[in-house]
This record gives C-alpha cells, sequence and structure tokens, in this order.
C-alpha cells in the first residue's frame, strides 16, 4: 500500500482556503486505497490563489453592475438589443492576456472607417472629372505628348474623283519631326504607299476584255509605283523596273526618258515622270511615303483602253548630314497610259504608251536641273533661282494640271 504524502497545508500568510475541490480528495484516497492511481493533487500557490480570487470578485462586480443597468436602462437595452442579444460581456481587465479594450477597439474602427469613407470620396471626385475632362490626368502622364503626336486622325476614304477643294488646316498644328514626318500636314490622314493607290474594278472597254483592262490597271500601277515609290529610285537610282514596263515600239518614250536619266537638263528632266532625290544631300525621314489619288479607264480608239491616273506623293526628307530637321516634297503626278490589242496595233503584248503626262513638284529648288529634286528646308536660302508667282497649296486637288513640262517655280501656302 503506496504512502499517501500529506496535503500541502494553506499559506497561512495568505488567509485562503485550499482551492482544491472535495471531490478531487475523494477520489485521490479512494484511488491510493486501492492501489495505485495518480499522484496528489498539488496545492495552487499562494499568488495564484490570490490572482483567481482577484478576478472572481472582479467578475461577480462586472455582473452585479450588468445586472442593475438592465433593471435601469431597459429602452437603451431594446435599440441596442442586436448588439447585445448574448448577454452582458465578462469583465477582463485591459491587457490580461488580451488585445486593447474592446471600447478602445471599437474607437479605432470608427477612425479607420471614417478614414477610408473620406478616402472613398476623394477618389470617387477625381474618377468622375477624369471622365469629364480625361487630359487632366492625360496631360500628367509621362509619353503623353508622344501619344498625342501618334493620334493621327482617321484615314481617309479612297479618292474616286477630283475633290471640290482643298484640305482645310483644322487639327494640322506642329512642325515634322523624325518620328512623326507628317505632323502638321493633311498627309497625315492619307493612306501609306503602294496600298494608297486602289485599282477600280476592271470590266470590259469595245474590243477588249475584262481581262485586257485589269492588266492595263494593273501595269499602270506599277508604273507608278516604280517611278515614285522604288526606294532604291528614290535615292537616286534609275527606274529600270518601271522602264521594263514601257513599250520599246512607242516612237521616243524609252530613248527620251534614259536620255534624261544620263543626262538631265531644262529640255530633258527626268522629274517629269520620276521621283528622285540627291544621296548626298537628303535621305528619306523614315520608311513611308503619303499617296492620295484615284485612277479611271476608257475605251480609247478600237482594240485600245486609256487608264487616266492622278496622283499626288509626299517625301519627307532629312539632311544627309545627319540632321534630325524634316522637309517635306510634294509631287503631283497626272498622266494616262494606253494598252493596245497587238493585232491592231503595232504594240507589244502587256506594254503600256504613254499618251500624256504633266507633274509639279513643289517645295523644290528653283531651276536646278541636276535630275533630282532639292527640298527647301526652313530658314535655308535657295540655292537655284528665286521662286516667282502667287502662292500654291499644294495639297489642293480640286485643280487641274495641264499637259507637258512644268514651267516656272512658286511659293508654297504649305508643306
Amino acid at each position: 500500500m503506496s504512502t499517501v504524502p500529506p496535503p500541502e497545508q494553506p499559506d497561512e500568510r495568505s488567509g485562503a482556503e485550499s482551492s482544491i475541490p472535495d471531490e478531487q480528495w475523494e477520489a485521490f484516497l479512494r484511488e491510493s486505497v486501492e492501489g495505485g492511481g495518480a499522484p496528489a493533487p498539488k496545492e495552487p500557490s499562494a499568488r495564484a490563489r490570490m490572482v483567481t480570487r482577484r478576478l472572481r470578485e472582479a467578475e461577480a462586480e462586472a455582473a452585479r453592475a450588468d445586472a442593475g443597468g438592465r433593471r435601469g436602462r431597459r429602452g437603451w437595452w431594446r435599440r441596442r438589443g442586436a448588439a447585445q442579444s448574448h448577454g452582458p460581456r465578462p469583465w477582463t481587465p485591459a491587457g490580461w492576456h488580451t488585445g486593447p479594450a474592446w471600447r478602445e477597439m471599437n474607437g479605432r474602427g470608427r477612425r479607420r472607417r471614417r478614414l477610408w469613407s473620406v478616402l472613398g470620396v476623394a477618389l470617387a471626385v477625381v474618377l468622375a472629372v477624369v471622365a469629364v475632362r480625361p487630359s487632366l490626368l492625360l496631360g500628367r502622364l509621362p509619353g503623353h505628348h508622344t501619344a498625342a503626336a501618334d493620334a493621327a486622325p482617321s484615314q481617309l476614304p479612297a479618292e474616286t474623283a477630283l475633290p471640290s477643294g482643298a484640305p482645310g488646316d483644322a487639327g494640322q498644328a506642329g512642325t515634322p519631326t523624325l518620328a512623326h514626318p507628317f505632323l502638321g500636314s493633311p498627309a497625315q490622314a492619307w493612306a501609306d504607299g503602294a496600298d494608297a493607290i486602289e485599282l477600280p474594278k476592271a470590266k470590259a472597254v469595245g474590243s477588249l476584255g475584262e481581262d485586257d483592262v485589269a492588266l492595263a490597271l494593273r501595269r499602270t500601277k506599277e508604273f507608278l509605283v516604280g517611278t515614285n515609290l522604288d526606294p532604291a529610285v528614290l535615292r537616286g537610282a534609275q527606274p529600270v523596273k518601271a522602264m521594263a514596263l514601257l513599250d520599246p515600239k512607242q516612237p521616243g518614250t524609252l530613248s527620251d526618258l534614259r536620255r534624261s536619266l544620263r543626262d538631265p537638263s531644262r529640255e530633258h528632266d527626268p522629274l517629269s515622270l520620276v521621283s528622285r532625290f540627291d544621296p548626298a544631300r537628303v535621305r528619306l525621314a523614315g520608311d513611308t511615303v503619303k499617296v492620295r489619288g484615284h485612277m479611271t479607264f476608257s475605251a480609247g480608239k478600237p482594240g485600245q483602253v486609256k487608264v487616266h491616273a492622278d496622283y499626288t506623293f509626299v517625301y519627307p526628307l532629312m539632311r544627309a548630314d545627319g540632321d534630325d530637321e524634316v522637309a517635306r516634297t510634294i509631287v503631283r503626278r497626272v498622266l494616262t497610259t494606253d494598252l493596245a490589242d497587238p493585232a491592231k496595233w503595232i504594240a507589244t503584248p502587256g506594254k503600256l504608251s504613254l499618251d500624256e503626262y504633266s507633274s509639279e513638284t513643289y517645295n523644290n529648288e528653283c531651276a536646278v536641273y541636276d535630275g533630282y529634286a532639292h527640298p527647301v528646308f526652313p530658314g535655308d536660302a535657295p540655292t537655284g533661282a528665286p521662286a516667282t508667282g502667287a502662292a500654291t497649296d499644294p495639297y489642293d486637288r480640286s485643280r487641274t494640271l495641264g499637259t507637258g513640262k512644268q514651267e516656272g517655280c512658286g511659293e508654297v501656302s504649305r508643306t
């Protein structure tokens, strides 16, 4: 039989009774008599008993206060019943193994909710202002000015006939740059390069079928591309591909063009048919040339189809020495080609003849006949003859051009 150790005596200094329940002592004695069992329960320390007693007294006092408050303030509890539906909150000293007191937490929550409410209202006001005037925000974003320059006007629909007047200048402010070479020009809304030369739907005319007409239209476009858009030709090369489209049986055409390219002069100027720039002086500012115009066809003499083309080309150019200043030269060309049935005419199958052509080159030095166009940059004095005549709008496509070589050299109202 195991020896039962005497229970610890209560601390007489504390004046507190034992906190071990009688039921626990009876169970311990019974298990000891029967043999074995758990060791004797230990009496809590005096400090632990004191803290426990104080907590119980505080909870009892809080319960009595809550009971008195319910009897004296029934209306208040009805108004706050939803928040107090689970009975009185047990009292716990602030900081006793807890967070901040619940009243303190409630105050912080109110301040936090008030702060978020203020921020939410301010954000809603900002969003409303930006929705009405987005420029107030966009104007302060990095790169906004670049984005605004990139926002070119919507591309114009394809031209089918000469317009009734010159294009306006609304929304065309700005100075051209290398990044935006068409800024400030109506050409911003024009199509690019060869894609701008749209062919009308072919149909038979006279004795020539639809396929013959379609061939005449394609060949005329290829000639325009080869003389005005070929990158090598623009840099001063000869328009070999374009010349290969011309009928060698047509008297004078090919021989005159070759002579003008070989030995340019006022009487034999290749610029009448070809756009070329001196690579030692200028280069294209980018890879894009803006184009605007239209093409039509009609029956000629029996066994012929005539194609009439009227297009304006806008070339952005820079000095070859690396200066990033941009100038624009504008060329308008009007020409009529002829595709003839070899069975009825002395002609080479699939080759074009040039019936008539005319051109005007704007913002180009006057009286310089070296086979190249020479743009005039802002602030530069022209090296050729002074310009004469009234100022002309190079973007006014409502005017008709006469046939033959261009005479004189005038000022331009804009480039």
